[in-house]
């Protein structure tokens, strides 16, 4: 399968976000990406793992859409293009009401979302949701449990070492079961991505570092047994910008290549229109996309 392309465009007007996912569709992209982060704390000692020098500030006052509402949004102004989440910070929600959420926007989209989830690196995310910093691995493994057999159809019950959920079930349900993809560079989001999940997002920083992730993720695969599954794998690279750098990406087994054309880190407001936005992805659909898909 060719390799396809994510538009990752965030921290934005949000009313560019419904022309952006329009132009995105009708330029031949497969998937827009949502980010997600919740609020921003006044004082932290944590350091952000994927820009360049850990800094946080370039988060202040950014606007950020909550998934679950925008989604929707951008979905009923849509046809064919997935939204994936990139990615939800899972172990500070509660996975019923995930659940909940994840299936219906499934349902609404019509198969079209994909759950990309991830730990936050933010103690304070977890400070503030009162939920423990402490074991979130473990919550994050049955939260994925959770939701899975809760948007799959029918009763479902959980008893773990951190959640108890009695038999429920939730309707309506998504057609097809919601791809769980997984978040994080470290040994343990590869060794979760590996063993639970139905890909692994890469989150950008040194691109060095992406050949080894690769490897290792792999190796993983094939020591869960999981090495003929299907499995989605979305990376930032620079040799997504490039026809010969997208072959690259396919030899190594990348599935989705995630492109923008601005850089994320800066400080202060996105002052760039809207038009500059739509011509870039315009552009990059015309020497990249057409060529691969022709």
């Amino acid at each position: 399968m060719a390799v396809r392309f994510s538009f990752a465009e965030s921290m934005v007007d949000p009313s560019f976000y419904a022309p952006l996912a329009q132009a995105a569709e009708e330029a031949g992209y497969d998937n827009f990406v949502v980010p997600d982060s919740i609020a921003y704390p006044r004082e932290s000692d944590a350091t952000y793992p994927y820009n360049p020098d850990g800094t946080r500030e370039f988060l202040d006052d950014k606007p950020f859409i909550e998934p679950f509402a925008l989604i929707p949004a951008l979905g009923a102004v849509t046809q064919r293009i997935r939204f994936t989440t990139f990615v939800v910070k899972l172990p500070i929600r509660h996975p019923v009401l995930v659940a909940k959420q994840a299936g219906s926007v499934a349902v609404l989209t019509d198969n079209r979302f994909v759950f990309g989830v991830g730990t936050s690196p933010w103690p304070e995310d977890y400070a503030l949701t009162d939920v423990p910093w402490e074991r979130r691995g473990k919550r994050m493994d049955e939260c994925i449990e959770i939701i899975r057999g809760l948007t799959s159809g029918g009763y479902f019950e959980y008893k773990g070492e951190i959640f108890d959920v009695p038999a429920v079930k939730m309707t309506p349900v998504p057609t097809r079961p919601v791809p769980i993809l997984l978040g994080g560079h470290a040994e343990a989001a590869l060794k979760r991505a590996a063993r639970l999940g139905d890909g692994w997002m890469h989150g950008g920083g040194d691109p060095g570092n992406l050949p080894g992730l690769l490897a290792r993720l792999n190796e993983l695969r094939r020591e869960y047994g999981r090495e003929k599954e299907p499995f989605e794998v979305h990376a930032i690279s620079m040799d997504a910008y490039t026809v010969d750098g997208i072959r690259r990406l396919e030899d190594e087994g990348v599935t989705d290549a995630i492109v923008g054309f601005r850089y994320p880190y800066s400080e202060g407001p996105d002052t760039e229109p809207l038009q500059t936005k739509l011509d870039n992805l315009h552009r990059f659909a015309d020497d990249v996309i057409a060529k691969v898909n022709s």
